[in-house]
């Protein structure tokens, strides 16, 4: 099970992004939609009411080189003869028969009863789809395959000639990378928790920095798994799926940005996009700098959600609060497939949910705010407020003293920051307790924060590697510390993620940390804390050398903080429904689930070495059987000899079926040195407990700037 929609599979494990509003009306009548009607009626219309029931029809789509993938065609049920519909299309490798069986009946009922054809492809070589698995995530045969399945959607005798894309994370990347490539039929875009940028964004590196994910062991053995329900053993499968190299070694290898990340990016290429795109993110989750971007710098229509949530669909939230945000997509939808004008153009650009203060919890059911509507993106109200470090280890508006902070190099320290960016966390007083701690006096009046902060950093390092991370919090008048949001930078990224460069020991670089987007309140009496470390482990791999850093504080150009401080200004409240949940297929249902699953992290204080373990494991009921899932990643650091860092990753599915019982087991190890990466790993193929297949393989990987 992987973290939802890239996901943790499968929604039980990829922030919100602007220029003109509308098109020409030329340009919308020409292009836009292939039955044109008027995009401006004098008064908005509804969205499309209820007025069907769903029924699901599997579809083969035949390619042009003889491969055939699957789809599940989720369908209006009770439509007149010769009615047409847009189509909606999901194209992602998460198995549409197993892996997103519950998930997609759920999801799909809300939009097939507005009258849309939801069709849910397997990506080649996956699920129920033939051919061999792509090399890689957004492979360039995946889009060209998603070419044809657009083109192929528009001609059926039910479609009305114009297709949407949408999904959440890998269906969200893909949605946006497909809008680059302009394949006529599609109209307009939906992502959620998507990336603009691979290298920086996507979960193999964060910030540009190495981390190794629980979604990256999980799938080196999820695209290995034979079609359902039948789960064929023979040779072909075998080849093409259990025998694929496996995809984490080939991210592994691609350390700096370049050709490999930049071919699926859409930054800085903003102008790729012509079709309306609407986007949908979280402020607890790690993808989420993509809306604001896009916001800024898409030239076609766009519309945005800036929610409270981690990586999930809105209307699946946790924490909530949750919102039927498919009201809205159907409005969208609606307004360019179908030619409606629901109004939806016309309303605040982006819908952005202004975080009040929360204690440090994890376990938050729902994040306290409320929802407000702004027309550009930044804010135009926007006022950047300095603040500056000074000695005393206070934040101030005036310049201080110049001084110099040195810092110890701590390599297990900073797991209180959380995996990526995301989540609820708790107290961020242990993470501090080995940070540069600076905080203003308590606040004589409530301040909220929207946009992406900045760290300003004059810092050097005694080692020729070193990475900086900037962590703006809350601090309550208890003492407990709720961080707002962080973010890192490789100092050999200092000016260029492509060509990283070696620091050199002892000389001051000017570093600047663009933290992840967020929306704070922070409430009179409080204070803010900016927190500066070398290390937010196990988020991100260590640097391999011991090492102390040094801040250079005092004068202009002294270690600061950049606030998008946005007064007071009365603006629009929208509401949503509450979520509309429809059950899952008869006889499929669904236990527990891997995330966020269990954490311990366990100190030796003697080695002074320190391990984090996670687990997590689920199931899910099939009229034809069940499937489980256990997994588990152990990750290891010595404090004194950050070089030789481990993580250890081990899975295995089960599948139960009437007459065997498969059993798919996969263990990486990952390791490292000063100089190199090891990665090794074992997949073993059992059935009724007997070995029937094995892969295993190893490979040295040279460090390059991480």
């Amino acid at each position: 099970m992987l973290r939802n929609g890239r996901t943790r599979l499968f929604l039980t494990r990829a922030p919100l992004p602007g220029a003109a509003l509308f098109l020409g009306t030329a340009l919308i009548l020409g292009t836009a939609l292939a039955h044109p009607a008027p995009l401006r009626a004098a008064a908005p219309l509804p969205p499309s009411p209820p007025a069907y029931g769903m029924k699901m029809v599997p579809a083969s789509i035949p390619l042009q080189d003889g491969v055939r993938l699957a789809a599940n065609l989720y369908m209006p049920d009770g439509a007149k003869p010769g009615e047409k519909f847009p189509a909606l299309l999901e194209y992602l490798p998460y198995r549409k028969d197993d892996g997103g069986l519950d998930r997609d009946h759920v999801f799909y009922a809300y939009m097939a009863a507005r009258g849309y054809v939801c069709a849910r492809v397997d990506i080649r070589g996956t699920g129920q789809s033939e051919g061999h698995m792509p090399d890689r995530e957004y492979s360039d045969q995946e889009q060209q395959d998603g070419m044809q399945v657009i083109a192929w959607l528009a001609k059926q005798p039910w479609s009305n000639g114009n297709v949407g894309e949408w999904g959440i994370s890998w269906g969200g990347f893909n949605s946006i990378q497909m809008a680059m490539r302009h394949p006529p039929a599609l109209k307009a875009i939906i992502a959620v928790d998507a990336s603009d940028n691979l290298f920086q964004d996507d979960i193999h590196y964060i910030d540009g920095l190495m981390h190794v994910d629980e979604y990256e062991v999980a799938m080196d053995l999820h695209t290995t798994l034979p079609p359902a329900p039948a789960f064929p053993l023979d040779e072909a499968i075998l080849a093409a799926r259990f025998d694929s190299p496996p995809w984490l070694l080939m991210y592994k290898k691609q350390q700096r940005n370049g050709p490999f990340w930049k071919r699926a990016s859409l930054q800085p290429n903003y102008d790729a996009i012509k079709i309306p795109s609407f986007l949908v993110g979280g402020f607890y989750d790690g993808y989420r700098d993509s809306v604001p971007r896009m916001l800024a710098n898409l030239k076609a229509p766009v519309k945005a959600i800036l929610g409270p949530w981690n990586h999930t669909y809105p209307h699946d939230a946790v924490p909530g609060p949750a919102i039927e945000w498919r009201h809205e997509a159907v409005r969208f939808w609606d307004q360019w497939l179908k030619g409606r004008n629901t109004g939806i153009m016309d309303e605040p650009r982006v819908t952005v949910y202004v975080r009040h203060y929360h204690p440090p919890d994890p376990n938050l059911k729902e994040i306290p705010g409320e929802w407000r509507g702004e027309d550009a993106w930044p804010v135009r109200r926007t006022q950047m407020k300095t603040l500056y470090a000074a000695g005393d280890h206070t934040l101030s508006g005036a310049p201080a003293k110049p001084d110099l902070h040195a810092l110890k190099y701590v390599p297990s320290a900073g797991a209180e920051a959380g995996f990526w960016w995301g989540e609820v966390l708790t107290d961020q007083r242990p993470a501090d307790a080995y940070s540069l701690v600076y905080d203003t006096p308590p606040l004589d009046a409530d301040l909220e924060i929207l946009g992406m902060p900045k760290a300003l950093l004059p810092a050097s390092a005694t080692a020729p590697l070193a990475n900086w991370f900037a962590r703006l919090s809350d601090v309550a008048p208890d003492g407990s510390v709720t961080q707002v949001t962080g973010a890192g930078l490789s100092g050999a990224q200092r000016d260029s993620d492509e060509n990283p460069k070696p620091l050199e020991p002892g000389k001051v670089y000017p570093l600047e940390v663009e933290m992840h987007v967020t929306s704070w309140v922070f409430p009179r009496g409080h204070r803010l804390r900016l927190s500066v470390s070398n290390a937010v482990w196990p988020m991100i791999w260590p640097t391999p050398y011991p090492m102390t850093t040094s801040l250079a504080i005092g004068g202009e150009q002294g270690a600061r903080l950049v606030l998008p401080v946005v007064p007071f200004e009365e603006r629009p409240h929208p509401k949503f429904l509450p979520p509309d949940l429809a059950p899952p297929p008869p006889g499929v249902r669904s236990e527990g689930g891997t995330w966020p699953g269990e954490w311990r992290a366990t100190r030796d204080q003697v080695r002074q070495s320190t391990r984090v373990a996670w687990h997590g494991s689920n199931a899910t009921q099939f009229p034809w059987g069940r499937e489980t899932q256990d997994e588990q990643m152990t990750y290891e650091v010595a404090d004194d000899n950050p070089a030789v860092s481990t993580v250890r990753g081990e899975i295995e599915t089960g599948i139960h079926l009437a007459d065997r019982v498969l059993t798919l087991h996969g263990v990486v190890d990952f390791k490292s040195d000063a100089t190199s990466f090891y990665y090794t790993y074992k997949r073993t193929l059992l059935k009724d407990g007997k070995v029937i297949r094995e892969k295993s393989g190893n490979e040295t990987i040279p460090r390059d700037q991480q």
